[in-house]
């Protein structure tokens, strides 16, 4: 590749790190499953009636008021009706560095979020809760933190500049991992909190970051993520690059086309977005306004598109497809995952009119908390024993 040809590709890439970039392929990508171009999948729109229908149920049982919080990590922190980092959350004389802190610990919460399959839990000595799934993720990586566990410095716990020392060992213990209770992916979380330290340092850097580009004390949203992939590019395993560019969470799908080096690439940046949600409430308690919160996408995670496969949305052009495992990064996955983000899009104003709400009071981010997410784990219930995604995906624990 010549030097030019490499800069054009590099660009390129730049291209593919982007909120915009997700939506606008998967709107492809959307567009090739109902032309019938995309192998794997079928979609019926006519079903999403049915989902908005649950979803806005879920939302009003949930929250009568229709007062939903943002989907972001915090919702992770409190159990028993117990705010734990309100509890923690010393007084801080500089408030940038109680953000700070909340970004290490959103950060590394979010990162240790991947699915932890059907049989862990975690048992939370302080309020006697058993979780599992994202839940006990959540409070297992709360208590880690507030530990110490993360920090450099013993005498000073709310921190995380000490992720060199993170191994699964580490991590087995923080998080009750043993025979009787496996978790999947482990060393590949502690790997990725590793190279995560080797990136960035300190994660709570990145609120500097982000500070330093808001402009009259906004900042939009979709900065947030372009911060974050930028930074956290280089943090994951076995990725794309190109142009000597990481690509982070974007795979290849022959229903993509581009007449550029882009050419099959499907961004998709699940965690780096929620991880985006994540960090709004941290940005806005030091005084920064997140503005155009709708300008990230929803999220390609089971839970949003396990609704769409269960409600009948989207279904597999080979039912035997259901009693298999699929690779992360095989087209089956990738459009699956990707018809999930195009279709939150297509559901959340289908949603809104339910409810009787606007996108400016009711966006995404409450949508998918309130929401799809939980639509999905009902429906799920319904269906399977073990509540668990209607597609089995084999993953190294930094996807879903």
């Amino acid at each position: 590749m010549t030097a030019d040809a490499k800069t054009d590709a590099a660009s390129a890439a730049r291209s593919l790190l982007s909120a915009a970039a997700v939506r606008e392929r998967a709107h492809e990508m959307l567009a090739a499953a109902l032309a019938g171009a995309v192998a794997e999948w079928r979609v019926d729109l006519a079903k999403l009636e049915a989902a908005a229908d649950l979803t806005a149920q879920v939302v009003r049982e949930a929250y009568p008021d229709l007062n939903v919080p943002f989907h972001a990590r915090w919702r992770h922190f409190a159990v028993e009706g117990r705010d734990l980092w309100a509890e923690r959350d010393k007084p801080w004389a500089d408030p940038n560095d109680q953000a700070r802190a909340a970004f290490d610990l959103a950060i590394t919460s979010v990162l240790l979020d991947a699915g932890a399959g059907a049989d862990w839990r975690y048992r939370d000595a302080a309020t006697g809760a058993v979780l599992g799934r994202s839940e006990g993720l959540g409070i297992a990586s709360f208590r880690m933190f507030e530990a110490g566990d993360l920090s450099a410095d013993p005498g000073d716990p709310l921190r995380a500049d000490g992720l060199a020392k993170v191994t699964g060992e580490v991590l087995a213990k923080a998080f009750q991992v043993g025979a009787d209770n496996p978790l999947v992916g482990l060393e590949g979380r502690a790997a990725l909190l590793r190279k995560l330290g080797e990136a960035v340092g300190r994660p709570g850097a990145l609120f500097d970051l982000m500070a330093a580009r808001a402009d009259d004390g906004a900042l939009p949203a979709p900065v947030i993520l372009e911060v974050l992939l930028q930074a956290l590019g280089p943090i994951w395993p076995g990725r794309l690059s190109l142009g000597g560019v990481p690509l982070g969470d974007c795979w290849r799908h022959p229903a993509i086309k581009r007449d550029d080096p882009t050419d099959g690439f499907m961004p998709i940046h699940k965690l780096s977005q929620w991880l985006s949600y994540s960090l709004i409430e941290p940005l806005e308690a030091a005084g920064i306004a997140v503005t155009d919160i709708d300008g990230l996408t929803g999220l390609a995670e089971y839970r949003n598109g396990g609704l769409f496969v269960d409600a009948g949305v989207l279904a597999l052009r080979d039912p035997d497809d259901a009693a298999r495992a699929h690779p992360v990064d095989g087209p089956l996955v990738v459009g699956w995952r990707a018809l999930t983000v195009a279709l939150l899009d297509e559901i959340a104003p289908m949603v809104r009119e339910r409810l009787g709400v606007t996108a400016e009071a009711f966006p995404l981010a409450r949508v998918l908390e309130g929401g799809t997410w939980a639509a999905g784990r009902r429906i799920a219930a319904g269906l399977r024993a073990d509540g668990g995604p209607p597609i089995t995906v084999v993953s190294d624990g930094t996807v879903f």
